[in-house]
């Protein structure tokens, strides 16, 4: 029995370990990687229409890389800005912050480390690019902290993603984003607050419960159709980045799909039932798709 016992002991740190290295994972949500896919489309919209079809692999690897750091620095961030609210909210009550697997200063540590990895990537491109890096890292920040001023916090979000979209610009081109770069941005806000909104939706009672601002309240009985609005308003705005690109046909089609793809979703949440609305949520992942398919096919023509 004494054998059995001391055998198991040198296991137990192992254990330990693996079990803190399981709470960071969750943290950062390696385990759901839908906000990478979220923040990874915009940023290769951006990459590809910056260099006709043509990224520089050292600068596409950069940011594909500064996407997962950044996406799981903000998990972190967030859930340290929402550790006295995750714990009420049947959703997130059971991340790791919230059940007391790590602490507050724990999650800001990983905030730290990961953004300062990014950003030493970022330094590995020209000047105006780190500038903008400084502004992404603001936004990033500052997003999980806006739901209780304002009843924006979706549009903050949109732009916290969307800031990507003038680095790849700036990244390729070494000079600010043309017209239909800032398109891409402003879609990029618009296709956030649609998405966020649906996420928020799933969320509400919970959030009206404990005083948590969001879009979803904001809209209240009209959520549905001011999401149809910005819907509509993110294709024009997709539509009209394209023809100052000089997409093609693929483009076209790509946002047919799209919008095929919005309808779903406003079937999806008609009856507002939460597990629906996160559904829309995640199902946007084949909008952002469907639109860089229909760039990169477009500058593969001949």
């Amino acid at each position: 029995m004494r054998q059995t016992r001391a055998a198991h002991i040198p296991t137990r740190p192992f254990s330990v370990l693996r079990q803190r290295l399981r709470a960071y994972a969750e943290l950062i949500r390696l385990d759901r990687p839908i906000g990478i896919w979220l923040l990874l489309w915009p940023t290769l919209w951006a990459l590809w229409m910056a260099s006709a079809g043509h990224p520089r692999p050292s600068i596409l690897a950069i940011f594909v890389a500064g996407v997962v750091l950044m996406r799981s620095a903000g998990c972190a961030i967030n859930d340290y800005a929402d550790r006295d609210f995750d714990p009420h909210v049947e959703r997130t009550r059971r991340r790791p912050l919230a059940r007391g697997a790590i602490t507050p200063a724990e999650a800001l540590g990983v905030f730290a480390a990961l953004s300062l990895v990014a950003f030493l990537l970022v330094l590995q491109l020209n000047a105006l690019t780190v500038k903008l890096a400084l502004v992404g890292v603001v936004l990033a920040a500052s997003y999980p902290f806006m739901k209780r001023f304002h009843h924006l916090p979706q549009i903050h979000l949109g732009a916290a993603f969307g800031w990507a979209v003038p680095m790849a610009f700036a990244a390729e081109t070494g000079a600010p984003p043309p017209p239909e770069g800032w398109l891409l941005f402003l879609a990029t806000v618009l296709w956030a607050t649609v998405y966020d909104t649906f996420y928020a939706m799933a969320d509400r009672e919970d959030d009206l419960r404990i005083g948590v601002k969001s879009t979803a309240i904001l809209f209240g009985r009209y959520d549905r159709l001011v999401v149809g609005m910005l819907q509509l308003a993110l294709l024009v705005t997709l539509g009209a980045a394209g023809l100052l690109a000089g997409l093609h046909w693929p483009y076209a089609v790509a946002l047919v799909v799209a919008a095929l793809l919005m309808g779903y979703h406003q079937w999806l949440v008609r009856r507002r039932e939460p597990q629906r609305c996160f559904r829309a949520f995640l199902h946007n992942n084949w909008i952002g798709l469907s639109v860089f398919l229909g760039i990169a096919a477009s500058y593969a023509l001949p």
